[in-house]
This record gives structure tokens, C-alpha cells and sequence, in this order.
């Protein structure tokens, strides 16, 4: 199950930073992940200070 990121997002790029796959990219007021390319490791959401990448 891949990762998606709530409307808890910050914009802070932690998470985009963290990722291994490059899977995270600034969207609209949040950050996105590509369900596609996330190889649900999880980095995103220990890398997240308010929680916001959380599987789906």
C-alpha cells in the first residue's frame, strides 16, 4: 500500500527530501506522492513533523 499525504501537510519538504524513489513532489498547498513510484518504505512518514504522509 502506498503512502498519501493529508491536508495535515505543513509544506516544510521533509518528507520529498527523505524519499529514496523521488516519489514526492510539491503539489497544490501539500505535497504529493505517486502512488505508482512509492515503494512504501515509510521515510516519509518518520521524516514528517506534524504526520502527515500516512498509508493508504
Amino acid at each position: 500500500m502506498a503512502y498519501k499525504i493529508t491536508d495535515d501537510c505543513v509544506s516544510c519538504g521533509a518528507c520529498a527530501e527523505e524519499c529514496p524513489v523521488s516519489a514526492i513532489t510539491e503539489g497544490d498547498g501539500k505535497y504529493e506522492i505517486d502512488a505508482d513510484t512509492c515503494v512504501d518504505c515509510g521515510s516519509c512518514a518518520d521524516a514528517c513533523p506534524v504526520g502527515a504522509p500516512v498509508q493508504e
